[in-house]
This record gives structure tokens, C-alpha cells and sequence, in this order.
């Protein structure tokens, strides 16, 4: 093991052994704090703040379903993730937390410098400040290389969208206990490890994804389609085939049980909605509850690359979810937990899923990184996606088909600093595309 992973892993067990943690399964009926309204089963927490869990009616035309009723959850503020830049000896180094999220299957995790929702950093909860938030909200404080809204998945969330910040700076700020400086190399090796670096890091990573990476070089060259090209693709699968949602009670989620214990599907597919207790000694607030999705399989989430020209090109998707803000986001080559759809026939199986499984499963050499990545540990419980670069020189045709395109990492990269143009998971691809070497 490289001297820095060996000092990392050091460094981090520190840190999971300076504070105590501990996460309960409860009812949630009992959760404090928070609610189900008597007549929609709507769950919300007493001050209004936070988040809320409804339901949600669909329609997305082209998917493979194409109607259907699902719970969501609702939170309207901007929360605040921000990553701080400094060089030492000329290279630019990231601040980084070890940092500790309910639904995290391993506890801690590697968060950005700042990590927050308004409410947390307004201190609705009454505790802590949020260490180094002054140095991403007070305007001249540093250099900001990246600041955009993005959103997260779609799938889960209704129309959620965080500031995603990077800030240079030149001042010596203190290092405090549960922070420490990562170079690129050192992020690269950490981004090809299972549930280390967390998904609130990776969306801010992608924003250094052309400058400041490992394998930037993977990012230039002549691109098959030009920006205007790319951006009437998506244009046009945002007007033509728009999603129609309506948020409806969560106990009228047709094919759902609401119940005191918890929020599930009938058949026992994609999510359930369970309460946790939490007790965390290194949080800004040490002790409370609240609710949690729960997935119910592991996720696959795919670029399938291919050289045109001898430039690498990534195969996009035009991809809609429940809550997505503007109907379609561009998406990775696959994104879906492939035991949603075995009960669908085949023809309903998602488009290039079986050659991602066959080429990982295959002989080396195709698979440029194979990692499992947990996504937001506040929100979700065990919710992890295993996150797959292919070479598919031989199984896919130049010839994109309806809703695929093929871009450059570079040209995603530039879209992507504009914010609502990538979805999340697009945004952890582009972040291990340009830090694994």
C-alpha cells in the first residue's frame, strides 16, 4: 500500500474511534419530532424545515414504465456543499471531512469541507456552527473555481437541487480535527474504493474534473457533436416528452402500505421509507431522529466508452425521473437496479444493461474502473450503486439511437459547470473518469 492510502487509513480509523456512533431502527410512528398527518399520511417534521415525505403521481413518456405512483421526498431548501482549495508545493490539494451519516452502511465517510442544508447551517436545530461555512458565504473571501445548483437523484428527491461550490484559497485556516488535505492522487486511489469517498464529494469533484485530475487527459479532443448539438439533444427530449407529476396524499400511493412501522411497496420492490434514532458525538447536533429511504437492491450505473478518432467519447442518456426539475438531465449509459425490471419482459429490460454485466464479468481489460459508491447517507439508508466505465468498442454502433448521445468527458465537464444540465449520477462517473487514473 502506497505511504499516503497507509497514512489515510491511519488518520481515518482515528477518527471512527474519537467519537461514538450509533444509528437504531425505530417505528415511525415513534420518531421525534416528526408527524404523519392524520387524513394523507404525509410525514413531516414540527418545525417545517428539513424535509417532508408525500406522494407523487408520474408520467414520463419513452421510459420503460410509463405511469405509476411512488412516495418522494420533499425538500425544498438549497443545502451547501462546498469544497476548499489550497496548494502546497504547487499542487492543489482538497479539504476534506471524515464525517459520519445515519444511513452510511460503514458510518464514516469522506464529505466535503462543508456539508449542509440551510436549515443545518441556519441552526434550526439549535447546535453547532458548521466549521469553514464563512469561507464559501462571504463574497471575496477566496477564489471560486466552480459554483453551480445541481440536483440530486431524481428518483428519490422532488425537484432537489444543492449548491455545489469550490473555493481557492490562500489563507492558512486551521486544520481541524476531523479534516485533512487530499491530493488528486491520493483522491483518485480513495474514489477506487468501496463507500469511502462520499456522493456529496463526488458531485463537487466533478466540477475539478477538467483541470485539476489525475486523468485529465482522458478529457480532450475532437468530440463527435458540438455543445449546440448536445444541448438541442437534450432541449428537445425536455420539450417533446415532458413529465407530468402531481403530488397526491402518501396514503393514495397506489401499490404502497403506509403503517405505523414504515412506508413499502406491496411486491416489495425499489425503496421503503423506515425511521432511525440516531446518537452521533461529532455532529453539530449529537442526538435525533428522523426518516430514511431505504433501497431495495443495489444499483448499476454505467458509462460505456468508445474511441471515435482515437478521442474517448462516453455514451449519454437523455434521462427523465419523478422529481427531476427540468423533465430530462443528462444521465449515464445505464442507471437502474436491475431487480426493479425482473418482472418486466425482457423487451423492457434497460438498454445496454446485459453488455455492462457481460463485459465486467468478462476477461480484463474493458472495464476501466469498477467501484461500489454509497449515495447520501442523510437521506437514504444503504443506498449504494456499483459504478462502471466499459470499453464497448465491438458491442455498440456508432449509431447513437433515440435518447443516447455520445460526448467527450470534456464536453461534459464544461456543462457541467453550469449546473442542472448532468444528473448525479453522471456527475460520480465524470469524478472517477478524471481522478482513477
Amino acid at each position: 500500500m502506497p505511504t499516503d492510502l497507509a497514512v489515510f487509513h491511519r488518520w481515518f480509523e482515528e477518527r471512527r474511534a474519537a467519537h461514538a456512533y450509533r444509528v437504531t431502527r425505530v417505528p415511525l410512528s415513534e420518531l421525534d419530532g416528526w408527524s404523519g398527518d392524520p387524513e394523507t399520511g404525509d410525514l413531516r417534521h414540527r418545525s417545517g424545515r428539513f424535509f417532508g415525505v408525500h406522494g407523487l403521481d408520474v408520467r414520463v413518456a419513452g421510459r420503460e414504465v410509463e405511469h405509476w405512483r411512488q412516495p418522494v421526498i420533499d425538500q425544498p431548501e438549497h443545502g451547501l456543499l462546498g469544497i476548499l482549495v489550497r496548494e502546497f508545493d504547487g499542487v492543489p490539494h482538497c479539504l476534506l471531512q471524515a464525517k459520519m451519516e445515519p444511513g452510511n452502511v460503514n458510518a464514516l465517510q469522506l464529505s466535503p469541507t462543508v456539508q449542509a442544508t440551510r436549515s443545518n447551517y441556519a441552526r434550526v436545530h439549535r447546535g453547532r456552527a458548521v466549521p469553514y461555512l464563512d469561507l464559501f458565504t462571504t463574497l471575496g473571501r477566496g477564489r471560486p473555481l466552480a459554483d453551480a445548483l445541481q440536483s440530486e437523484q431524481g428518483a428519490w428527491f422532488l425537484a432537489k437541487r444543492n449548491r455545489n461550490i469550490v473555493v481557492r484559497t490562500d489563507e492558512d485556516v486551521p486544520v481541524l480535527d476531523d479534516f485533512r488535505w487530499f491530493g488528486p492522487d491520493e483522491i483518485g486511489r480513495l474514489l477506487a474504493m468501496d463507500d469511502v469517498v462520499n456522493m456529496d464529494t463526488r458531485t463537487v469533484l466533478s466540477h475539478l474534473a477538467a483541470d485539476a485530475a489525475p486523468a485529465a487527459a482522458r478529457f480532450h479532443g475532437r468530440p463527435l457533436h458540438t455543445l449546440p448539438e448536445l444541448l438541442n439533444w437534450l432541449t428537445h427530449h425536455r420539450t417533446a416528452r415532458p413529465t407530468v407529476r402531481r403530488r397526491i396524499p402518501l396514503r393514495e400511493t397506489t401499490g404502497w402500505r403506509v403503517t405505523d412501522d414504515e412506508v413499502s411497496h406491496e411486491e416489495g420492490r425499489y425503496f421503503r421509507i423506515v425511521g432511525v434514532d440516531v446518537r452521533a458525538g461529532s455532529r453539530e447536533v449529537s442526538a435525533w431522529s428522523q426518516p430514511l429511504l431505504a433501497p431495495c437492491g443495489q444499483g448499476v450505473v454505467a458509462f460505456l466508452v468508445r474511441d471515435f478518432g482515437g478521442v474517448p467519447h462516453v455514451l449519454v442518456r437523455a434521462r427523465a425521473e419523478a422529481g427531476t426539475l427540468d423533465t430530462a438531465e443528462i444521465g449515464p449509459t445505464v442507471q437502474c437496479v436491475p431487480a426493479n425490471y425482473a418482472h418486466l419482459p425482457p423487451d423492457r429490460r434497460p438498454r445496454h444493461l446485459d453488455t455492462v454485466l457481460d463485459a465486467a464479468s468478462g476477461p480484463p481489460g474493458r472495464v476501466l474502473f469498477d467501484v461500489v459508491h454509497s449515495e447520501e447517507g442523510g437521506r437514504f439508508h444503504h443506498a449504494r450503486n456499483r459504478y462502471l466505465a466499459v470499453r464497448a468498442d465491438d458491442d455498440v454502433p456508432p449509431e447513437e439511437g433515440d435518447g443516447f448521445r455520445w460526448a467527450t468527458c470534456g464536453q461534459l465537464a464544461t456543462l457541467n459547470r453550469y449546473g442542472g444540465l448532468l444528473n448525479v449520477e453522471a456527475r460520480t462517473l465524470l469524478a472517477c473518469m478524471a481522478f482513477i487514473p
